[in-house]
């Protein structure tokens, strides 16, 4: 699930975190805006199950705000489902606020909330 692509064209934003013998225990997918030279937007994240809680995830989205910001990104966005009340838990966490609620996003019965946080 975790698609080549994004680490091939947005090597720069994204990123990939690995134990000491090399086993994958989390990922951040981002890129900069093509259309919004002061935006960014994180695509795709994981960490795996046994390591959530450790702050793996906060330390690949710090790494990616970071990296956002160097560039001259002052927003960055992202995408969940308003179901997923964990993940909506994280971002508001991590500083993201839901600027809205999208019935039908991802196509029938898919709604998103898009979420926003500006970088100081």
């Amino acid at each position: 699930m975790l698609p080549k692509l994004f680490f091939i064209h947005f090597e720069g934003t994204s990123f990939v975190a690995e134990d000491a013998d090399g086993e994958l225990l989390g990922f951040l997918c981002g890129f900069l805006s093509q259309t919004s030279d002061d935006e960014a937007y994180i695509h795709f994240v994981g960490v795996t199950p046994e390591d959530r809680g450790e702050g793996l995830g906060r330390a690949l989205y710090e790494r990616f705000f970071d990296e956002a910001g160097a560039n001259g990104r002052t927003v960055v966005r992202c995408v969940t489902s308003p179901a997923n009340q964990e993940s909506l838990a994280f971002h508001e966490a991590m500083g993201f606020e839901v600027e809205r609620i999208v019935e039908d996003y991802d196509g029938p019965g898919e709604d998103r909330a898009l979420l926003v946080r500006r970088l100081t």
